[in-house]
């Protein structure tokens, strides 16, 4: 089982925050401590996108026990309008309606229980954006 506190003291799970290296700009998602391109320390909080693009996806079939009523179901690459790239579900539409290059929305969904009066995790899903 989860703890509830350590899922809420993870602002990227929720806010889709990230780190903007202050030394090269670059942006890393989740959050580093150290910039792995320019090795620097110094970071500045900021809040991705929430737009993007499908890279590739898959459909699975065969999904772990929390998941398993869900399926099929889509999990994509998709890279956010930041440059960003995330592991995310496809949700609220067909797997025949995915496509790669098509245009996503991340939203804020409801992730899994654990049990059936367990710890409720919410994080970000994508949807279609048409």
């Amino acid at each position: 089982m989860k703890s509830p506190r350590y899922t809420r003291e993870i602002p990227q799970r929720y806010r889709l925050e990230a780190a903007r290296c202050e030394s090269c700009g670059k942006i890393h998602f989740p959050p580093r401590l150290i910039c792995p391109d320019c090795q620097s320390g110094s970071f500045r909080v900021i809040k991705l996108r929430d737009k993007g693009k499908v890279l590739t996806y898959t459909v699975i079939h065969v999904a772990p026990e929390q998941f398993a009523t869900q399926t099929p179901y889509i999990m994509a690459i998709v890279e956010l309008n930041d440059g960003v790239k995330i592991t995310s579900q496809i949700v609220d539409c067909g797997i025949e309606d995915v496509r790669i290059g098509e245009k996503v929305k991340v939203v804020f969904r409801k992730i899994q229980q654990d049990g059936r009066a367990g710890i409720l995790c919410y994080g970000y899903k994508c949807v279609l954006s048409r």
